[in-house]
């Protein structure tokens, strides 16, 4: 009998009010059940809403050191049960142990963070234009927060987000995405628990809340309820348009992380056997299922066909099977509407004049990976800039080659979709590497790096269609979970009027 999670709403773990669930299994291996989750409705996420309202105006009283040493017990429960939580998460969403205890270390780092940042909320001071008057600046909490987190990396984003939600004196109803919940029951628990420690009998219930649920049921609630103050969101930008839009018309403060069309561009003085190395993980890691992914490798005219011979024969080698046995390069894609949205992108590619297939391009069916849903690492050469493959997002296992002719060339074919997350330049001139820092319309560029791996201390964001501006990660994250509120402090024992009465 599959084990039944739940619900956690002010404090307490509950079923769903609709009293149904969804079931959760491996991509590896459909066999495999790994639990049932709530399918939860408006009715839930109501509850939650105002279990945390109420919350917040205890919690946002709670000293902000105090709230960081709650994310400072995450961090070290976290550690404590750093493989546990990679293992099940391999389990639950496809990508090889390694890059899930990546993924739960990033959270770690995340907590620790966070915790310091709980003495690091500095306001600023400024000289008054008046005699006697003192101005100042304090940095304030917002209200409810809803975070809804997609699949790909189900521990590191929703850590992004709710701890520094929580150590700036928010309060957060969480959606996690219905394909990794039992990550996300994992990672409240070990929150919950860590408030229960630190506050003991003055534990607040509502400050975290988990609503598992289906994005068009209990995201949408979550977007529409009247006493959510912000919202964080990352997914796809068709529906990131459609919450800006919908909570735009009740002002909510909105962060939208969405989708990307990397590229890595190698130009002909590069290190060859390194620029292989990060392409290879960059397209084929975590199964291309990155919005950082390198899906456009954008290759100099002089060394195109000698490195793509090389790449052909070392992605061809890669080993694909379940993430958690040793050995194997590429886990599945994360479910079968997944794979098949990869292959119809592939059929585009096959259609498209002039692109070729050399590799890939069909489901993994093999053996033991007929029980999961394994898609071929696949790479088009010839392809053109123009192409939807070229400037789509395909988020899967697919690499897209471009010719280039130069670095203006191999720039603007970069910066050529309507994405403009992350970003990689292979070169050993400096001048070719500050010119692509500086024209690159990215929120993130490498040099000699693939175009994943950021770190946790740092801002994480993109342009264009990519997000509305806003920032996951490091000091900039900050401002987002806080207002400013300007204070005047008048000790001249009468009224002074600022600017008419100073000038």
């Amino acid at each position: 009998m599959a084990e039944k999670y739940l619900n956690l709403i002010n404090g307490e773990w509950v079923e769903p009010s609709t009293g149904k669930y969804i079931e959760n299994r491996n991509p590896a291996d459909k066999d495999d059940l790994i639990g049932l989750f709530p399918a939860s409705s408006e009715v839930d996420v109501n509850k939650a809403v105002a279990a945390a309202k109420i919350a917040f105006e205890k919690w946002r009283l709670i000293p902000a050191p105090k709230r960081g040493d709650v994310l400072k017990i995450v961090g070290d429960m976290m550690l404590a049960q750093k493989d546990d939580i990679s293992f099940q998460m391999t389990r639950e969403m496809g990508k090889v142990f390694a890059e899930t205890k990546g993924d739960t270390q990033e959270g770690i780092d995340t907590a620790y963070y966070a915790a310091s940042e709980g003495r690091r909320l500095f306001g600023l001071n400024a000289p008054s234009e008046l005699p006697n008057k003192m101005n100042l600046s304090f940095r304030v909490p917002i209200g409810v927060g809803g975070f809804i987190c997609p699949w790909n990396f189900p521990m590191a984003i929703p850590t992004w987000k709710l701890f520094p939600a929580l150590v700036c004196g928010n309060t957060a109803v969480f959606k996690p995405a219905e394909l990794t919940p039992k990550t996300a029951h994992t990672l409240v628990e070990i929150i919950d628990a860590a408030m229960r420690e630190v506050l003991g009998k003055d534990y607040i219930p509502g400050v975290i809340n988990l609503v598992h649920g289906k994005g068009s049921v209990v995201g949408e609630a979550i977007t529409n309820h009247e006493d959510i103050d912000l919202i964080s969101f990352t997914g796809s930008t068709d529906v990131g348009k459609r919450i800006n839009a919908v909570a735009g018309a009740s002002l909510k403060r909105v962060s939208l992380e969405l989708g990307g069309k990397n590229a890595q561009i190698v130009m002909d003085d590069a290190n060859q056997d390194l620029a292989l190395e990060a392409v290879l993980w960059g397209a084929f890691g975590t199964t291309g299922q990155r919005c950082t992914a390198t899906s456009r490798l954008i290759l100099h005219e002089k060394i195109y066909d000698e490195f793509i011979k090389k790449l052909v024969a070392k992605a061809g080698k890669l080993r694909l099977g379940y993430g958690n046995d040793k050995g194997v390069d590429v886990g599945p894609c994360v479910s079968e509407s997944q794979r098949n949205s990869v292959n119809e992108y592939v059929q585009i590619g096959k259609n498209e004049d002039k692109a070729k297939l050399v590799l890939g391009g069909e489901f993994a069916t093999d053996g033991t990976l007929s029980k999961g849903w394994f898609y071929k690492p696949t790479i088009f050469v010839d392809v053109t800039p123009e192409m939807r493959i070229a400037k789509e997002e395909i988020f899967g296992p697919v690499l897209s080659v471009i010719k280039t002719t130069g670095l203006e060339d191999a720039i603007n074919i970069l910066n050529n979709t309507k994405y403009g997350l992350s970003s990689s330049i292979f070169t050993n001139n400096v001048n070719d590497a500050f010119t692509a820092v500086r024209d690159i319309k990215a929120g993130i560029t490498y040099v000699n790096g693939a175009t994943i791996g950021a770190e946790a201390h740092m801002p994480f964001g993109g342009v264009k269609q990519t997000g509305n501006g806003h920032r996951e990660g490091g000091w900039t994250v900050y401002d987002f979970y806080t207002e400013w509120k300007a204070v005047y402090i008048d000790y001249s024992g009468k009224l002074q009027r600022a600017q008419i009465d100073n000038y």
